[in-house]
């Protein structure tokens, strides 16, 4: 039996609509369907998600898991624990791979096989104000923290809904971190350990992922709300390793972040995109003080 060379992890809840367009994404891959499985796991979603997957079963090599609701990081490692690909690469149920994902990851690993390849996302729906505000402040925390001035940090990192890693490295590392009670700061605690023991991490932007997460102003708020609060788990994490807490940034990290949406080009929009980015950070911090005074 020849085993896949990637397995593709896909967390999901009650968002079927959604995972029928990601499994349709999948289907259009530019690589061999024989080289790589998908493994969806089901985290407790109330409605059945037999009858979405299954237009996609003559396709695709797929296996559908389930587990009652504990978050996408218990998820991910249970995905994890029954793939049998050399790679792991890891998506959302909200997300749209580009058809060259698999082959540019593919490519990379024959190169540097022990490291972390992460791509880049891009927002799927360009006419939400909020969806384009919360993935430029990702686009700006990569550029920053992924640039070749910054790599000597050790700060860089991956959002979980578009990277991948050997099988072997990722159960070596035990996997996410499931003390996380949220979708928020997980993938950053991972990459942080991760780096700490000397892996490798390399961006390859041309490794493309469509994300589709619409957003309103009260979930733009609960999504930047739950970060802050994941932001203190990921604090304690760091602190059980004696690395303490990451150090706030200095003023010109903020002051860029500001002038960011001018810099992007998004003419008239960007003064509100420039406010909405002051309002994460309000937020977040409030997050934090929440999660704070509950632990």
């Amino acid at each position: 039996m020849n085993l896949p060379f990637f397995s593709i992890i896909i967390p999901t809840y009650a968002r079927p609509d959604k995972l029928s367009n990601c499994l349709a994404a999948l289907s259009k891959l530019n690589y061999p369907s024989d080289k790589f499985e998908v493994i969806i796991v089901d985290d407790g979603s109330p409605m059945s998600l037999e009858e979405v997957i299954a237009p996609w079963q003559s396709q695709l090599t797929l296996i559908l898991l389930k587990q009652k609701n504990q978050g996408p990081s218990v998820a991910r490692n249970l995905g994890s624990n029954h793939a049998q690909g050399e790679f792991l690469a890891f998506t959302d149920d909200d997300c749209a791979p580009d058809v060259n994902w698999l082959q540019t990851l593919a490519e990379e690993f024959v190169k540097n096989p022990d490291c972390f390849i992460g791509g880049r996302t891009v927002n799927g729906l360009p006419d939400n104000l909020f969806s384009t505000t919360s993935q430029l402040l990702v686009d700006y925390l990569y550029g920053y923290y992924n640039s070749e001035e910054t790599k000597t940090r050790q700060t860089s990192f991956f959002t979980s809904n578009n990277f991948a890693v050997s099988r072997e490295i990722f159960q070596s590392l035990e996997g996410f971190s499931e003390k996380f009670p949220l979708a928020a700061a997980e993938d950053r605690e991972l990459c942080d350990r991760a780096l700490q023991l000397g892996y490798k991490m390399i961006y390859v932007p041309e490794a493309l992922v469509y994300h589709y997460h619409y957003l309103t102003l009260s979930k733009f708020c609960r999504q930047h709300f739950n970060y802050g609060r994941g932001a203190i788990h990921f604090n304690q994490a760091r602190a059980k390793r004696d690395l303490g807490k990451i150090k706030p940034e200095s003023s010109p990290f903020y002051i860029n972040l500001l002038l960011y949406p001018f810099r992007r080009g998004f003419s008239f929009k960007a003064p509100v995109m420039s406010g909405l980015l002051v309002l994460t950070q309000i937020v977040h911090s409030v997050g934090c003080f929440w999660e704070r005074r509950k632990i």
